[in-house]
């Protein structure tokens, strides 16, 4: 049995989907369903079993699942806002400690997720502790476990893989709200307004130009599944394409795939621009100083650990992304040609 913590998630459910499709069904589907409507992430997946995450809690505590291949651990607190620091290290750092220690005893396999987050503003982003300063405490949380695992990295009894996901975006991350990807509010705001807001310049970046490493969460999931298949390998690594681009590649990838999904021409940014298409709004003063303008994954180590397929770039994934949530019906504002 493998085992997805936060398998109704964004990424928890696409992993879920990976494995299906790599011929695993005998999962262990763990979540928190209070938030109900994340239920439909998980229709078109196939799991052996649900719990809920009080009751697997107590469950791995009393020993009580049976045999395990490997943990999967994708669910924590993904919200940078968040200030209340105890619930923050609650959910995320001694809840993946706890999953840590328990597959050490078991000899079982432990992928969990960690964060980009961990740099804080940059500008390296390297796997090692002088490139690391996390800017609030989601950060934080993530950055004391890598620590927590380096200290015993030397006397492991199985693997143990920390994956810092940059920008990820995708199929089923609807449920997050703001804290879904750029790619999802552009086509939220296309559809309801007829343009996409972006960030004016700041911190040295024209408008819209400030840039982050953003990755396709099916590339998150080959990632995952790559590690999966190689056992022998640990550490803490990097999970982006290496390749920073800009806010305003996102938009256009955005306005130009829903623009042929009406049978409406292609556009160049600055034609989008000028037609009102992509607008810009003031950089917020509260997000100053507490904002990451650029960022982009080193690969080196991944790299290192064998992973070789190529990333997709934005104008690829975004484009895929998009023509998914039109096919499924996920964009019920748009008139298809």
């Amino acid at each position: 049995m493998i085992i997805v913590t936060g398998a109704a998630g964004f990424i928890g459910s696409n992993l879920v989907r990976g494995l299906n499709a790599k011929g695993y069904d005998n999962i262990l589907a763990v979540d928190d369903l209070t938030d109900g409507d994340k239920f439909v992430n998980l229709t078109d997946c196939v799991v052996s079993d649900y719990m809920d995450k009080a009751e697997f809690l107590r469950r791995f505590q009393a020993d009580d699942l049976g045999q395990v291949r490997a943990v999967l651990h994708q669910g924590a607190c993904s919200d940078t806002t968040e200030r209340n620091g105890q619930f923050m290290m609650e959910n995320n750092y001694v809840y993946t400690r706890e999953l840590f220690e328990w597959c050490q005893r078991r000899s079982v396999p432990f992928l969990y997720a960690s964060s980009a987050a961990v740099y804080g503003a940059g500008p390296v982003y390297a796997e090692g502790l002088e490139n690391e300063k996390p800017l609030n405490v989601y950060g934080y949380s993530k950055y004391l476990f890598d620590q927590y695992l380096r200290r015993h990295a030397n006397r492991l009894s199985a693997q143990v893989v920390g994956l810092r996901y940059f920008n990820v975006y995708g199929r089923n991350e609807q449920h997050k709200g703001r804290m879904a990807s750029v790619a999802y509010h552009n086509m939220l705001q296309f559809l309801e307004n007829g343009s996409v807001r972006l960030f004016g310049g700041w911190d040295g970046y024209d408008n819209g130009g400030q840039m982050r490493d953003f990755i396709a969460v099916e590339d998150v999931v080959s990632v995952n599944l790559h590690f999966l298949e190689h056992p022998h390998v640990s550490g803490v690594f990097n999970c982006g394409t290496g390749r920073a681009q800009p806010f305003n590649d996102v938009a256009q990838a955005v306005v130009n795939t829903l623009r042929q999904a009406q049978g409406q021409d292609t556009l160049e940014l600055e034609k989008m621009i000028a037609q009102g298409l992509v607008q810009y709004v003031p950089f917020p003063d509260d997000l100053k100083g507490r904002y990451q303008s650029y960022t982009q994954a080193d690969t080196t180590r991944l790299r290192n650990a064998g992973y070789t397929a190529d990333f997709m770039d934005v104008q690829t994934g975004v484009a895929n992304y998009v023509q998914h949530q039109v096919q499924s019906g996920q964009l019920p504002g748009i008139k298809t040609a």
